[in-house]
């Protein structure tokens, strides 16, 4: 069986991983200062965080078009594909995946689709569409290349740390009552992904003791599960914090090893400048 892995931009894959023959990454579109990019094309990480605390406007983002995603699905069918598997950020805090099902439906006849939404994005969801092209390269079906990535999903956990709530706030993406919390008694919490969504996991006092907090749980899971997960740590405009705190884990844990990622523009759009986030991931 011919399988075609599509995902989007806000997925965290290493170089390699990205020139895979049977992957297609579709761009997601951004708002900066009134003009329009796309992410990963027109624009570096880097110069998104330089210039993102100085923006006149709220930055924007939205999904990429049906018609293009309809294009692309087309040619793979065109291909002579045998079917395509869709994975996609968070239907929590994007409703693009959800539209998806409405081009499955319609391109049935053509291709069968499979839409999947990862509750998550960035590195963990990487490792997602990494492991379905490896088992496309081993041949197996649809269907249980979805049963293992369904079990991915259900092992994710990422617990983030960020420097100002109000961009979860404003881009919609947590509720008001989180943020004034966090400004007016600097609380720095810990948020998480539940059920797709970004919600406050606990209200810590300071950025130290709330990076200590996740290292905690990180660890404890490592001491339970050991090699049976990845583990990971994502930042956004925060190499330095990133690579230190993750060498002092990994001293304290010394068998543990922790991948590094960043958040493009489209997730930074809403977490901000100096996020940071420790979790992991079954390692199927």
């Amino acid at each position: 069986m011919k399988i075609a892995v599509v995902t989007d931009s806000t997925a965290y894959l290493p170089p390699e991983a990205k020139q895979h023959p049977d992957l297609y990454i579709l761009p997601v579109p951004f708002v900066l200062d009134g003009q329009t990019y796309l992410e990963g094309k027109d624009i570096s990480t880097e110069e998104f965080y330089r210039r993102l605390p100085d923006t006149k406007t709220f930055p924007q983002t939205s999904q990429p078009p049906l018609g293009e995603v309809a294009k692309l699905y087309d040619q793979l069918a065109a291909q002579h594909y045998d079917a395509i598997l869709s994975i996609h950020l968070s239907g929590g805090i994007s409703g693009f995946v959800n539209t998806l099902h409405t081009v499955a439906e319609m391109m049935k006849e053509k291709i069968e689709i499979l839409p999947f939404d990862s509750k998550i994005t960035s590195l963990p969801m990487g490792l997602m569409v990494e492991k379905a092209l490896e088992m496309t390269e081993q041949q197996k079906t649809l269907a249980e290349i979805e049963t293992v990535l369904s079990r991915m999903r259900d092992s994710v956990r990422a617990f983030i740390i960020v420097d100002d709530l109000n961009n979860l706030v404003r881009g919609g993406r947590l509720k008001n009552g989180a943020a004034l919390i966090g400004g007016l008694l600097r609380i720095k919490p810990v948020l998480t992904f539940q059920d797709g969504k970004i919600v406050v996991f606990e209200k810590i006092r300071t950025s130290k003791k709330a990076i200590g907090r996740v290292q905690e749980l990180t660890a404890d899971e490592f001491e339970r599960h050991g090699e049976q997960n990845h583990y990971f740590v994502i930042h956004g405009d925060n190499e330095q914090t990133a690579t230190e705190e993750a060498a002092h884990l990994e001293k304290e844990e010394p068998a543990l090893h922790l991948l590094m990622g960043t958040f493009g523009p489209v997730i930074g759009t809403h977490l901000g400048n100096r996020s940071l986030a420790f979790g992991w991931i079954a390692a199927e």
